[in-house]
């Protein structure tokens, strides 16, 4: 558990200092992806745990057991579409920017601003 851990903080702080020291835009989106990426799988670790079943009830399904709560779940699914639309949005801009720029380096692009 420890070492899953690990791995999820990892990336986490991988996504995250992409988005503070890479300087392409397009680099930058996908940083953003990873940290997401990171925090969605903290989540997921989190809320594993042994014992308890799916909560889909059945005529077959045993009627005194643990049920896992799904709401979690669904946050978490929420959470995933809403990070794929922010970055398919992010995506759009980082397009825009390349149409009135030639390159997507940020010092480029503000020193080109002015």
């Amino acid at each position: 558990m420890i070492f899953l851990e690990a791995c999820v903080f990892t990336t986490v702080l991988f996504g995250f200092f992409g988005i503070l020291l890479k300087k392409n835009l397009l680099m930058k989106v996908l940083s953003m992806d990873v940290m997401s990426t990171g925090v969605i799988s903290f989540y997921v670790l989190v809320a594993a745990r042994t014992g308890v079943f799916t909560p889909i009830l059945s005529d077959e399904s045993p009627q005194a057991v643990a049920y896992a709560d799904p709401v979690p779940q669904a946050v978490i699914l929420t959470a995933i579409v809403i990070g794929l639309s922010i970055q398919a949005l992010m995506l759009v801009g980082v397009m825009k920017l390349s149409n009135h720029y030639p390159s997507l380096n940020c010092d480029e692009i503000e020193e080109s601003v002015g």
